[in-house]
C-alpha cells in the first residue's frame, strides 16, 4: 500500500494564486489576507502562461424565432389558446394601411418598443390581407420584422385573431423586469 502524499500548495501555486486574485477586485470585506513570507529555501518560479487559442465568442442564447399562430415556447396553453381565439384585447392598436414597406417598419418597431416601455401586454398590428394570394408585401415581411432581435425579445408570441381575417395579429409581449 502506497502512502499519499500530504497534499498542500507549494510556493510556486501560492504565488501564481496571488498573480491571478491581484487582477480581480475583491468584495468589500473580502480582501485577500497579508502574503505569509515565501521560504528562503526554494526559489518562486513563475512559468509564464500559454497563450490562448483566439475562438470565437460563445454563442449567447436567442430565443425561437416567432411564427404566427404556431405556439412559442414558455407560453402556457390557456393563455396561447386566449390570444388565438381573440379574447386577449389589445390595449394598444397601429393600422399600417396605405404605408409603404420601409416606413412600416419603422412604425412598428417603434410602436413595439413604446408598449413595451409602458408595459402593454397585448397589442394589434394591422396589415391588412393584401390583393394576392399569397397576401400583401406587410403582411408577408412582418414576421420578419417581428423576429429581428431587438424586437424578438419583448416578444411572446404572434396569433391572428381570427382565422379569417389574416390581416391582423396580435401580439403578446414579454413582461418587463
Amino acid at each position: 500500500m502506497t502512502r499519499r502524499r500530504p497534499r498542500g500548495l507549494t510556493d510556486a501555486d501560492r504565488a501564481l494564486w496571488r498573480a491571478y486574485a491581484a487582477e480581480v477586485a475583491p468584495l468589500p470585506g473580502r480582501e485577500l489576507p497579508p502574503e505569509p513570507p515565501a521560504s528562503p529555501a526554494t526559489p518562486v518560479v513563475v512559468a509564464p502562461a500559454p497563450p490562448l487559442p483566439v475562438t470565437a465568442p460563445p454563442m449567447r442564447w436567442a430565443p425561437p424565432d416567432i411564427v404566427v399562430n404556431a405556439p412559442p415556447a414558455g407560453l402556457d396553453d390557456r393563455r396561447w389558446k386566449e390570444l388565438r381565439r381573440g379574447r386577449i384585447r389589445p390595449e394598444r392598436t397601429i393600422d399600417l394601411h396605405g404605408r409603404r414597406a420601409q416606413e412600416a417598419h419603422g412604425a412598428v418597431r417603434s410602436f413595439l418598443a413604446d408598449a413595451y416601455a409602458d408595459g402593454v401586454r397585448c397589442v394589434a398590428v394591422i396589415t391588412g390581407r393584401g390583393s394576392s394570394a399569397e397576401g400583401g408585401v406587410l403582411r408577408r415581411e412582418l414576421p420578419h420584422w417581428l423576429n429581428a432581435p431587438d424586437l424578438r425579445r419583448i416578444l411572446l408570441g404572434a396569433a391572428h385573431p381570427h382565422s379569417a381575417n389574416t390581416g391582423a395579429v396580435h401580439l403578446l409581449l414579454r413582461r418587463r423586469r
